[in-house]
């Protein structure tokens, strides 16, 4: 079984963050044929507030401008994930593998599924029943009804089959930050998160470490913190 190393980096700036994560990529693409069971690293990581627009996203869907954006204490920055646009802020776990998809033996539309998968037993842990759509990534809430709303964004970037980006679960984030965009650029879907679903606080760390125990189940991975 492969390996990947885990970090909980708690409370970090984005643009930090995303410096550690191309750091990662780099190394990781360098190191493709050095034999060894080290498949990668995961992140998981708290933001202070900011918003991401992945590099086919429409900037139409940031509803306010960057005067408004620094009167809420937030930017906004363009990336090269997949996806539009979307928010990241305190009481959302944002989640970063940074992974040889060759090493693991996956292909990235499985990736992606099993990213998912991973999120989908998680937040069932809690009673919350969660699921796919079709035609958007992601994870939902009351797919099969009329109050579809989305609980965790998926958007990823791979070169050569080692990825970067990832998701971000919301556990108890303020969705009013939400208000701002199009979420994921979507008019017509809202969002949701696990305290809002279940009434109740959630820790951030008891999440992240049910996290680490799904996410290493549907990659068929061994995650170890160093």
């Amino acid at each position: 079984m492969k390996r990947v190393e885990y970090r909980d980096l708690a409370t970090m700036d984005y643009e930090a963050c995303w410096q550690l994560q191309q750091a990662l990529f780099d190394a990781l693409l360098c190191d493709k044929r050095t034999p060894g069971d080290r498949a990668g690293h995961l992140l998981l990581v708290e933001h202070p507030p900011v918003y991401t627009l992945g590099k086919s996203g429409h900037a139409e869907n940031l509803l306010v401008s960057e005067e408004r954006l620094a009167r809420l204490g937030a930017r906004c920055y363009r990336i090269d994930r997949g996806g539009d646009i979307t928010f990241h802020g305190p009481g959302q776990i944002v989640g970063y593998p940074i992974l040889d998809l060759e090493r693991i033996g996956i292909g990235l539309r499985d990736y992606i599924a099993a990213l998912e998968q991973a999120i989908i037993d998680a937040v069932a842990h809690y009673g919350v029943a969660a699921g796919r759509i079709a035609g958007a990534s992601g994870v939902w809430i009351d797919a099969a009804g009329t109050r579809l709303r989305k609980i965790c964004a998926v958007g990823v970037r791979s070169s050569r089959y080692v990825t970067m980006h990832g998701f971000a679960l919301n556990v108890s984030t303020d969705l009013r930050y939400f208000d701002h965009i199009n979420p994921c650029g979507f008019t017509d879907r809202g969002v949701t998160s696990l305290e809002r679903e279940t009434g109740r606080r959630v820790a951030i760390a008891e999440v992240k470490e049910l996290l680490v125990k799904t996410l290493s189940e549907n990659l068929n991975v061994k995650i170890y913190k160093n």
